[in-house]
């Protein structure tokens, strides 16, 4: 079997993926559903078949079109701070890219709605999300500066690309209580936090982090 079997065979086996998840347990992650999740995530679907024997490692992987699929400790601990206050029912995502941090969202929340401004980078992620039959996340096309209005409020609200600040437009959608989590940042990036309280925004900075930049605009 090739690197593209779910079924855990060679660099995609059971050992392997608990390395990982040892990790991330080491590097602090916490919440059990999250690391379930991790464990039981077939990233390696989610490159190209020339970097999937690298898709357990704790690094950054290149998808084209300059973007990165964030390493395994990220898209952990920007899920787990998105679900410390509770279960999210309605998330948008920004920043589809290969799909893989869709797909841990789909397994812990009710509707995840994620833009993507890259349009063959979506019709991949499109594809594999079906392949693996997550019936629970649309994507679309689209400035993700802007947002998805339509499917909105949202109680949870990621952001896998840094902004030199937060849009007014994804403030403008976070329900009441929800919670946004986004690196903000050019050549210094850090997660905020962002917790909606009526028609307040209380904002935490948490750890550095490096994402590729916000960007306006959609490209085909």
């Amino acid at each position: 079997m090739n690197t593209r079997d779910v079924s855990g065979i060679g660099m995609t086996s059971q050992r392997t993926r608990e390395r990982l998840v040892q990790r991330l347990c080491d590097q602090g992650v916490k919440d059990l559903n999250v690391l379930e999740v991790m464990r039981n995530a077939p990233r390696h679907l989610f490159l190209d078949e020339a970097m999937a024997h690298r898709a357990y490692e704790d690094t950054a992987l290149p998808i084209g079109y300059q973007q990165t699929l964030s390493q395994p400790l990220t898209v952990a601990r920007m899920t787990e701070i998105l679900l410390a206050a509770g279960p999210r029912k309605n998330v948008l995502e920004i920043g589809t890219g290969s799909g893989f941090q869709t797909y841990v969202l789909s397994r812990l929340v009710d509707q995840v709605f994620s833009v993507e401004r890259i349009k063959p980078l979506l019709l991949k992620a499109k594809q594999r999300l079906r392949s693996l039959k997550v019936w629970n996340a649309s994507c679309k096309h689209g400035d993700g500066m802007l947002g998805w209005a339509d499917k909105g409020p949202y109680d949870g609200i990621l952001v896998a690309a840094a902004g030199d600040t937060i849009p007014q437009a994804l403030l403008d959608q976070l329900a009441d209580g929800g919670r946004l989590v986004m690196p903000v940042g050019s050549e210094k990036q850090a997660l905020h936090l962002v917790v909606r309280e009526g028609g307040e925004f209380i904002h935490e900075v948490l750890e550095s982090v490096y994402f590729v930049p916000l960007l306006p605009g959609a490209v085909r």
